[in-house]
């Protein structure tokens, strides 16, 4: 890779309510899709200290990081993905930003390949970290 291309990191967060469903976002930009809370990375920022800082902008509340479960790159965005199973702190509500414009719970078959693919790999996390590229 050359110094000048660009790359991306991001943290992103597997989240599920009692029933099991998975938490996503609908974005306001882009595409308007359908996704995991989370984003990229500020300069200086670990993927941690990114996804504390993204869950709290996105939801407007607070989550407790469980594991590290996965690291996928998508050659499409030239971009690797952490994903982190966590929970929202103290049965706080969601308030949405600007940036999305709706959440719901979705079961495991409702999501996208490659999302369903990732939430598994979270689910099912057995002490080792995957690495997948998509």
């Amino acid at each position: 890779m050359g110094y000048h291309d660009l790359y991306r990191m991001g943290s992103h967060a597997v989240i599920l309510n009692d029933q099991q469903q998975v938490l996503l976002l609908k974005a306001t930009y882009g595409e308007k899709a359908w996704g995991l809370p989370g984003g990229g990375l500020d300069p200086n920022e670990t993927i941690h200290d990114a996804l504390y800082r993204e869950c709290l902008e996105e939801l407007g509340c607070e989550v407790e990081m469980l594991y590290l479960s996965g690291v996928y790159f998508h050659h499409v965005v030239n971009s690797h993905a952490c994903i982190f199973r966590c929970q929202i702190k103290d049965k706080q509500t969601i308030q949405l930003s600007e940036e999305h414009s709706e959440y719901a719970w979705f079961d495991l078959d409702e999501l996208s390949e490659v999302q369903r693919i990732r939430v598994l790999d979270c689910l099912k996390f057995d002490g080792t970290v995957i690495s997948r590229a998509f």
